[in-house]
Parts: structure tokens; sequence; C-alpha cells
């Protein structure tokens, strides 16, 4: 268990705790244009296919992050055992878990999951489904309590909450992941302190829990201060893969059984002020693939490091001060040779100094390839810990496990606002709102709705 961090204000507070930065040049080329391709010819088109879906309800898709930037409301995707598909989705009465046969097509009517507020992350069963989310509780600060919640055969089985009075803790956003290994549930999520030592602070929180929704021993109560970002990968056995954005150490960290205490080994050092670092996964959560090999890939929004080092004004002698390498985002991959080790250098696939690069996601595709993908803003312009710029496009590129470009860069209509999951077949599916993105203005009302949400297919 880590201490306390120093401050109290978690990433949807729309405030800053930096000077802005400049704004950049306008001028600017498209994120990765310029990089040549060997071999593209001989690679797979990147064709995506949809299927329209009607919702019962409508599905706001925007929130607001820092300074009220635009960032889409996920939606999950998960597979179960049986090829049918489940996707969650928020609404205004709840979260709605629509079933989807193997095609992705609506295979029956929505479970709406009651009082739900947040989709922290899902995991289809072929009778059912988990969910990680947020629901109503009693506690000093009148905040929401992280629970995971299994419904078997369309009837809720049980609830079990992860956050409360005895263990001092609330979860006003769960920014979370919920994974499976076939006979245990981890869940990752942000927690804010309700009394003991950590009253009044956030950090994050790994809980394990039987098929039966008992809690298991493991995890950790306290680990990541102020964490910007999570990614878990389950295993067959000992803790689960873990990563964490922590604005405190200021970088990306292995996380894995030590819930990122100091010794905690570095993947990338960034300046995780504000929405800079705390945009760097989409939705706060991060993909981590796995290979045959027993190593691992994620792949993030960065700003890269100028210069690193301990700050002298922190007592503590935890705290990080980075310069950043860059003013606007670029997309980076970076590899871990095990579970519990950092990798040795982020290897950066982007370089257009104008272009901000945001809602970056990594996915298995076929036997030894991962397809990357992101969006891209042109003229950008950075302040306060946001960026803005005109959308001109979601990218789709394959690269190989030494993070080299082996497709050529193909923008699709298809967005991704949520999690990608894999079919029997290897394709990959993903559930997302079929509207176009705007970054250049703040989000200061009301998200926009749709009552429509595209299933969209890739097969390798």
């Amino acid at each position: 268990m880590t201490t306390a961090p120093r401050t109290t204000r978690h990433r949807r507070v729309h405030a800053f705790r930096k000077p802005a930065i400049g704004a950049l040049a306008a001028a600017g080329l498209l994120a990765g244009a310029w990089y040549a391709t060997a071999g593209a010819a001989t690679t797979p088109d990147l064709k995506v296919t949809s299927t329209a879906v009607a919702l019962s309800a409508k599905y706001p898709y925007l929130s607001a992050g820092y300074n009220n930037t635009r960032e889409w409301n996920r939606t999950a995707t998960a597979v179960a055992p049986d090829g049918t598909i489940r996707v969650a989705w928020p609404a205004a009465d709840g979260v709605h878990v629509t079933p989807l046969t193997a095609a992705g097509k609506r295979s029956g009517a929505d479970t709406v999951v009651k009082g739900a507020k947040e989709v922290g992350g899902l995991v289809a069963h072929t009778n059912g489904f988990a969910l990680l989310t947020r629901v109503a509780d009693t506690n000093k600060w009148k905040e929401t309590a992280a629970a995971i919640i299994r419904y078997t055969g369309g009837k809720r089985t049980w609830t079990t909450k992860l956050t409360g009075t005895a263990t001092h803790d609330t979860s006003p956003t769960l920014d979370g992941q919920l994974t499976w290994n076939g006979s245990k549930y981890g869940a990752y999520f942000v927690v804010h302190g309700a009394g003991g030592f950590a009253d009044g602070h956030y950090g994050d929180k790994l809980s394990y829990l039987s098929a039966g929704g008992k809690k298991l021993s493991g995890g950790w109560s306290w680990g990541c201060s102020h964490n910007e970002g999570i990614a878990l990968h389950a295993e067959t056995s000992g803790a689960f893969t873990s990563l964490c954005f922590d604005d405190w150490r200021s970088g990306l960290f292995v996380s894995t059984g030590i819930g990122a205490p100091d010794v905690a080994p570095v993947v990338q050092r960034e300046q995780c002020w504000a929405g800079y670092c705390g945009g760097t996964f989409p939705s706060r959560t991060g993909d981590l693939v796995k290979s045959s090999t027993g190593r691992y890939a994620t792949a993030f929004a960065s700003r890269g490091a100028a210069s690193a080092k301990k700050n002298p004004d922190d007592s503590s002698g935890r705290g990080w001060t980075v310069t950043p390498k860059t003013a606007t985002h670029q997309v980076a991959v970076a590899f871990l040779k095990n579970r519990n080790s950092g990798p040795g250098k982020a290897i950066y696939l982007t370089g257009a100094k104008t272009v901000e690069n945001v809602d970056v996601h990594l996915a298995p595709y076929g036997k030894d390839k991962l397809l990357l993908s992101w969006e891209s803003l042109k003229n950008a312009t950075c302040s306060a810990g946001t960026c803005t710029g005109t959308f001109t496009g979601t990218h789709l590129r394959l690269i190989n496990w030494s993070g080299t470009f082996v497709s050529a860069d193909k923008v699709v209509s298809a967005r991704i606002t949520g999690d990608i999951a894999v079919l029997k077949d290897g394709s990959l599916t993903w559930a997302y709102a079929p509207v176009t993105p705007s970054y250049g203005t703040p989000l200061t009302g009301a998200s926009p709705t749709t009552k429509t949400l595209r299933i969209a297919r890739l097969t390798p």
C-alpha cells in the first residue's frame, strides 16, 4: 500500500494545475502520413463492415473531461464462450446490456441494470453477464460505490459492492476494467478516500471476486495516486497484469501485484498533470494485449519526456517533474517482456508537431500482428491540459511485435468508442455511435444522444 497522494482533485474536476502551454502553429500534416510503408501491398485491406442496431433508449455518447474536453462515453463489447455478443452502454434509466448474435444482430431485448451509473467493464457469459458499475451508497461524500453485478438468465443473481464504509472509500468515477479468467473476476478502478489514512484523496483499487461474487484475497486497497489510466489483463494464475498512469510519480507504470508503489517498473515517464496524461488511455482505460510467447503490448497517446527528475519541492520523495518532449500527443506503443517488467523504451509511430492524436486503441490481429487505431486532429492548439483541433479521421494500421508499421494508413468511418472484443475466428468487433467526432469546442451542456449503435467487424 502506498501513502495517500497530496491533492484531492481527480480528472472529473474541470480545472488545471499547471500553467497553460502556448498555442501551436496552425499548419500540420495528417498523423503518420509521412511514414513509408514497407510491404503495404501484400497486407490486408483492413475492411471494416458494420451492422446497425436500434436502441430502446437514448444513448448519450459524449462526456466532459478536463476543461470540458469532448470524450466518448464508453461502450463495452464482450464475447461469450458460445460466440454470442453483449454490448453495455449508459442511458438515463441505467446501464443497458444488449444481446447480439455472433453476426452482430440483436437477439433479444436489453437487460436494463437499474441504478447503474457507468460502464466500468463487462464480461459476457453464455448465460448472462457481469458488469462493473457504480451504484448508490451512503458515505460522507454522498458518492457512489463501485460494484460488480451478475445477471443470469435475464435476472440479477448477485451484487457485490467493492467500496464502502468499512474500507473508507467510494468511487465517484470508475475509469475501470473488469476481467475474468474462467474462475475469478478482477476489477480495477478509481477510489476516493472517505475516512482513514487517505481521507479526501484519490487512488486506485484492485479487487478479486469468485464466480459467486465472494471477495477473494489479493489485489490492493490503495495503489496509484490519482490514477489517470487503467489497464488490466486476466491471467490463468497469480496476479492479473496491470498498468496505471500515476500523476504523482508522473508516468505509466506496471502495477502488477504491487499496487504501484515507488518500486513499480516505469513504462514511460509523462507529464501527468490534468488532461495531458489523463487523456492517454481512451476513457481512462487501456488495451493490454498478450502474445503467445508471454510478452505484452500497450498503446497510448504520449508527449514523451525531454527530461524527468525527482521534484525537490516534494517532501515525500515520490513526486517527479517531467518536461514533455512534444506539445501534442503522438501515438506510442510499448512492449513488456513479462507481467512484472517495464520495457526498454516506448516506440513512437507518429510525429507531426501540429497534429493531436487521441483515442488510441490496440487489439490482437491474426497470429502475429496488432491492430492500432487512433483519431487525429489537425491544426491542434493545446492549453491547460487539453488540446483542440479539427478532426481528420479514425486511423487503422497494423504493426508487428517489434513496433513497426506493416500496413498502409487507412482512414475509416467506423469510430471506436470503447472496448474491442475478439471473436472465435479471430475477428475483431466493437460497438460505436455512428456520428462524426468534433474536438473544436468544449462540451458545455448535455451530451447529444443517438438511438442507434453500429456493430463493427474486422476479419483478419
